[in-house]
């Protein structure tokens, strides 16, 4: 196994999680965002009213891409673990 075919696929393990963790980060700060700009125009400084929303866009957006993530990341093994008589 070479240098090159490690980096390439440590390069392709990191791209998979950076795809498979994009929709629940940027919907969740985008929530966050959202619900800050609403507590300095009300200026309501309450903990628990980021800390729900937050978690309710987490747990919906899991809800959603759930299906998409898994299908990707069984993708990703099914190909790692077929190639592994290439390894050696």
């Amino acid at each position: 196994m070479s240098t090159d075919f490690a980096l390439a696929l440590t390069n392709e393990m990191l791209w998979t999680g950076i795809w498979m963790a994009a929709p629940v980060l940027g919907l969740s700060m985008l929530v966050g965002l959202l619900i800050s700009v609403f507590q300095v125009v009300t200026q309501i400084q309450e903990m628990s009213l980021t800390f729900v929303p937050k978690i309710l866009t987490v747990a919906l957006t899991l809800i959603a891409f759930g299906p998409w993530m898994m299908a990707m990341l069984l993708e990703f093994a099914t190909t790692v673990i077929g190639n592994i008589p290439i390894y050696f």
